[in-house]
């Protein structure tokens, strides 16, 4: 069917995504097959109670506190569990600590597994056939696309997340931080350094 179609049942859509979001909501609150109320809820809970903020709480305090890193290490997935964060897409968690010899990095080669409790909705990029084959393939050149130039003798792991388990990178503390409580440190942390594409913040 030509793409001019204006039949086509996407045409009747607008071409804005959010506007398309908008209409398909429309359409299915109509329809009573979507309570907006609900909605509303699933979508503050993602944007305010799930996401990075929980991952940066979790290093800020491995960064801090030796002995609880270290079990984070040996068993992350009842350690955050501790912490309130568990559920749907965080059923096993493994994080990977990274050190001036060994960087790591997390891709999900197959489609897009990713430790929402943690980080929330995984970024558009992380989906992204590109992301998945090149991450694999050449990491050092992906990572320098990021922003993330590693030295020669910095080894780099990538870590193919999957249904069984998924990763969460421990980035090494930046420098300059020594002093500051857990608040301010979380503040450092970036969802990005906790996939391994980037990096922390360094404090002002």
């Amino acid at each position: 069917m030509p793409h001019d179609d204006h039949d086509h049942p996407h045409a009747l859509l607008p071409p804005d995504p959010a506007l398309r979001v908008k209409a398909l909501e429309t359409i299915l609150t109509r329809k009573g097959l979507i309570d907006p109320v609900a909605l509303d809820e699933i979508i503050d809970t993602y944007q305010n109670k799930i996401g990075p903020q929980n991952g940066a709480r979790v290093v800020a305090k491995a960064w801090g506190d030796s002995a609880f890193k270290q079990a984070l290490l040996a068993d992350a997935t009842s350690v955050v569990a501790d912490l309130g964060f568990y559920g749907r897409q965080g059923e096993h968690i493994v994080v990977v600590e990274n050190t001036p010899e060994q960087h790591n990095m997390v891709v999900c080669t197959l489609c897009s597994c990713y430790p929402w409790p943690l980080l929330g909705i995984p970024p558009g990029w992380y989906k992204s056939d590109a992301y998945r084959a090149r991450a694999v393939r050449e990491p050092r050149k992906v990572l320098a696309e990021f922003g993330v130039e590693l030295t020669p003798e910095s080894s780099v792991r990538v870590w193919d997340s999957t249904a069984e388990i998924r990763y969460l990178v421990l980035p090494m503390r930046p420098e300059g931080s020594e002093g500051l409580g857990e608040e301010d440190l979380a503040a450092l942390v970036t969802r990005d350094s906790m996939i391994g594409t980037g990096l922390p913040k360094v404090p002002s």
